[in-house]
């Protein structure tokens, strides 16, 4: 299943690339408390944003899946920070998550801000015509 899951994505990559005319705006949803979903969202968001410098991505994260952007909690922390220094992308996470399990912006990675709701985020952003990617295992 993963492979297929990763012959579907580069599919998606080449396809977008090939017909990529103008400048694409794409949302990467991720809610799960899976470190490989975590691994896996980084590492499709990385790809696309070096392959369309040109283009925006942002990853919204909520739910269980709040830890990837809190130091000392995340498992890729690192290729968070790495990430958040490209121009093209922007890295939140759901205030309201935030709440529920106390953590302070303070506890954040660098690069990473939080929004009021992830939800609502997404879909004000599939409002303006940004597609959608649902990172999941």
């Amino acid at each position: 299943m993963k492979s297929y899951v990763n012959i579907v994505f580069c599919c998606l990559i080449a396809s977008i690339g090939f017909g990529q005319e103008k400048p694409v705006k794409i949302v990467f949803d991720v809610t799960s408390s899976n470190i490989a979903v975590h691994q896996s969202a980084v590492r499709h968001m990385t790809m696309m944003s070096n392959a369309y410098p040109d283009s925006k991505f942002e990853m919204v994260v909520y739910s269980g899946a709040y830890e990837m952007m809190v130091k000392d909690k995340s498992a890729v922390s690192k290729e968070i920070e790495t990430l958040a220094k490209n121009k093209n992308v922007d890295l939140v996470v759901c205030q309201a998550s935030l709440n529920r399990h106390k953590i302070e912006a303070s506890q954040l990675l660098p690069g990473v801000r939080a929004v009021p709701d992830g939800i609502l985020e997404i879909i004000e952003k599939e409002g303006l015509g940004w597609g959608y990617i649902k990172e999941a295992h």
